[in-house]
């Protein structure tokens, strides 16, 4: 049984009694790992509650990854300033030891613009989640299977997209010989999977595979000090491919899952991850990819992996993993349609009730910066939900300038291990020198055919022109053969008249 007395915790905000009193909320760390949901409309304050929570854990040793969708999250990285409307905030929820401080941060970018370059090698995100990334028919998802189990017998490397290209050209090219052991391989499905192919390079998505790949002990680092850093991956531009943004997340959560040791229920999370726009997760999610979600989301806690959903709405997330998430912390939300009057219902349902006020009520009428919260208590347990006033972050509410972001990535603990990208020999490489070697194979049995043509021909030739005879030819040939028996004859007569005469 876990030892709830001296749990640390991270202050979120506070709650108030019916005397106007501050209640304090926290967020306990050895429960944290248990995952949770942030919820609200656009504008009611989710990223700000991302960036405390984030700062709390990175001051705790807990290392964080979180993606900036809209560019303002970067700001965590320097210290904020104190201005008036923080200071009120923190004087009325009782935050007394509020201060303004910077946070150790890591940039990221899968497109190696405003941070490290991200990236992964095709054989580790797998078949299912690039049938995912290029949405492919159940047909084509079995031939980039049965890809992948080539690659494996013959030891392909597939590093990148040239790479997956070079295979499944060699696939077509060889459909008829591999649909013995493999079935039927049509070329039109493999043509269909080479298009969509060209449609992720005109996403960028070329600059994502290669290597070198993600280390993930990398998102996992401390400070000298004991500060967790905060990983800050730049997805302004990567929202503009949706489907890349939440593939590459879920296989970093993977990643993370296949990688990283049992731990059990630890003292606090190995590393917290907030999945912010968390419905592109999900949106026309295969059944597959849904179930390998539920799994991974489910089984990643006793990794020490905390996975914290963002998004507006809670009926974003399917039924399977809302379950599992047992923090909460919901924001304003909007009931003007049906379907936003049963999200706040859903999203009411989901605590456990406070009976001082009417929850599906409240969702409605919260402020900016603030909130109903839930945390898990002693033993797990939910705590009664408290509409509680989001406590103002310490560090920057805004972006960061240029010169600010480029002086973070310099100072990085990672500058200069994945800035240059390295091509060794792969799937490409090997099969170009397959294909070489076959065409000259061929260029040589079509040249000695050639030459065992050319001397057939010319034996042909050869004996045509020794039975052809000349009439002067024949005429001699003739008389000698005429005087030949004559002269034979001859003999004949001489020898057998001598035999008779004695």
């Amino acid at each position: 049984m876990k030892d709830d007395s001296n749990m640390q915790r991270l202050f979120v905000g506070s709650a108030f009694d019916e005397a106007g009193q501050p209640l304090k909320q926290w967020l306990n760390l050895p429960y944290a790992n248990r995952h949770g949901l942030i919820t609200g409309a656009t504008g009611t304050g989710k990223t700000v509650t991302l960036q405390i929570l984030a700062e709390g854990f990175s001051a705790a040793g807990v290392p964080v990854f979180a993606a900036d969708v809209k560019g303002d999250l970067a700001g965590i990285a320097v210290a904020g300033e104190p201005k008036d409307f923080l200071l009120k905030r923190a004087r009325k929820i009782a935050f007394d030891d509020y201060d303004f401080h910077d946070n150790p941060v890591i940039f990221w970018d899968l497109f190696g613009k405003q941070g490290h370059p991200v990236r992964t090698t095709i054989s580790e995100m797998g078949p299912l989640m690039l049938s995912r990334l290029m949405n492919l028919t159940e047909a084509q998802e079995g031939a980039l299977n049965i890809a992948f189990r080539i690659a494996d017998e013959e030891g392909l490397l597939l590093l990148d997209l040239e790479d997956l290209q070079a295979l499944l050209k060699d696939l077509a090219a060889r459909a008829k010989e591999l649909t013995t052991d493999y079935g039927n391989i049509d070329k039109r499905t493999i043509g269909a999977i080479q298009r969509r192919l060209l449609v992720l390079e005109e996403q960028g998505a070329e600059q994502f595979f290669g290597e070198p790949a993600l280390d993930i002990r990398d998102l996992m680092r401390t400070t000298r000090d004991g500060r967790g850093y905060i990983n800050i991956l730049a997805a302004d531009e990567l929202m503009r491919s949706p489907r890349l943004y939440a593939t590459f997340l879920l296989w970093l959560l993977s990643e993370l899952f296949e990688e990283l040791p049992e731990v059990g229920d630890p003292d606090k999370p190995k590393l917290v991850f907030f999945f912010d726009e968390a419905h592109l997760l999900f949106d026309e999610a295969p059944k597959a990819l849904v179930e390998k979600i539920e799994q991974v989301v489910k089984l990643i806690r006793s990794k020490g992996v905390g996975v914290y959903f963002v998004t507006q709405n809670p009926l974003d997330v399917p039924d399977a993993v809302l379950a599992q998430l047992g923090n909460r912390v919901q924001h304003a939300l909007r009931a003007y349609t049906p379907r936003e009057q049963r999200a706040v219902k859903a999203a009411a349902d989901t605590f456990r009730q406070n009976p001082a006020f009417d929850t599906a009520e409240v969702i409605t009428q919260l402020g900016v910066g603030e909130a109903l919260v839930s945390t898990l208590e002693e033993k797990g347990v939910p705590s009664m939900v408290q509409r509680t006033l989001i406590r103002p972050p310490s560090s920057r509410m805004g972006p960061l300038t240029e010169e600010e972001r480029k002086r973070v990535i310099t100072d990085s603990p990672v500058f200069g291990l994945y800035e240059e990208e390295i091509d060794r020999e792969s799937a490409y490489e090997i099969l170009q020198k397959r294909a070489e070697e076959l065409e000259r194979q061929r260029q040589e049995e079509e040249r000695r055919k050639a030459e065992e043509k050319a001397a057939r021909a010319e034996a042909r030739k050869s004996g045509r022109r020794s039975s052809r005879m000349s009439t002067t030819e024949r005429f001699v040939r003739s008389m000698v053969g005429s005087i030949g028996t004559q002269i034979g004859r001859a003999l004949i007569r001489g020898v057998l008249g001598s035999i008779l005469r004695r």
